[in-house]
């Protein structure tokens, strides 16, 4: 998961720009990238997230050719061109910190009949900052996924799941004592939701 979540990291940021090479600019480079990864566990519910967090620093701003120096945490510089849709161009100042980060979550719930059905969902997560705010920006989707129990087999760890399409698909629980509560005819939900924000931040006074 780790490479993906990488790709798709760089791939959606502004921290995917060409390098450049290095400058004479006498700006501190941003801090490394921090991952971080947590694993919740309940009888019937497993929740794993993780979140990995890029930075740059701000070291020059065009602001008529909307162009963007910046440099990252091992000090090699690199220019993007932001585009028309980020309003707020003005308010960045050389100095700022540029903050890349993605999120990625997958939550499963056992759920019994009657508590939800079969089905799949998505939604969209966007957002961006207010006029006049330093720039941000938050995109994403969410997808809701609920199969139904048609087949389990507990000591070898395998649970048989009927999509709401009727696909059926036999897996194997990563950890077998997760299948203890599950019963056929049981619901299995799952979320699975993976964003990318991006911010503006002032740097901290020393």
């Amino acid at each position: 998961m780790q490479t993906r979540t990488w790709t798709a990291l760089v791939a959606s940021t502004v921290l995917a720009a060409a390098i450049a090479g290095c400058g004479m600019q006498r700006v501190a480079p941003a801090p490394p990238p921090v991952v971080a990864t947590t694993l919740d566990e309940t009888p019937g519910r497993v929740v794993e997230q993780s979140v990995v967090s890029v930075a740059a620093t701000v070291v020059k701003v065009d602001q008529k050719k909307r162009l963007v120096t910046l440099k990252n945490h091992a000090g090699e510089e690199f220019d993007i061109v932001v585009g028309e849709e980020v309003r707020n161009l003005p308010q960045v100042r050389r100095g700022d910190e540029v903050v890349a980060t993605y999120y990625e979550s997958t939550v499963i719930t056992l759920k019994k009949p009657g508590e939800a059905s079969p089905g799949v969902e998505a939604a969209d997560i966007v957002g961006r900052a207010a006029p006049g705010e330093k720039p941000a920006a938050t995109a994403g989707t969410k997808t809701t996924v609920v199969a139904k129990v048609v087949g389990l087999n507990k000591k070898k760890g395998t649970i048989t799941l009927k999509g709401p399409k009727g696909k059926v698909v036999t897996v194997t629980a990563r950890e077998p004592k997760r299948l203890e509560p599950v019963k056929i005819g049981d619901l299995i939900e799952v979320v699975y939701t993976e964003a990318v924000a991006i911010s503006v931040e002032k740097p901290e006074k020393e």
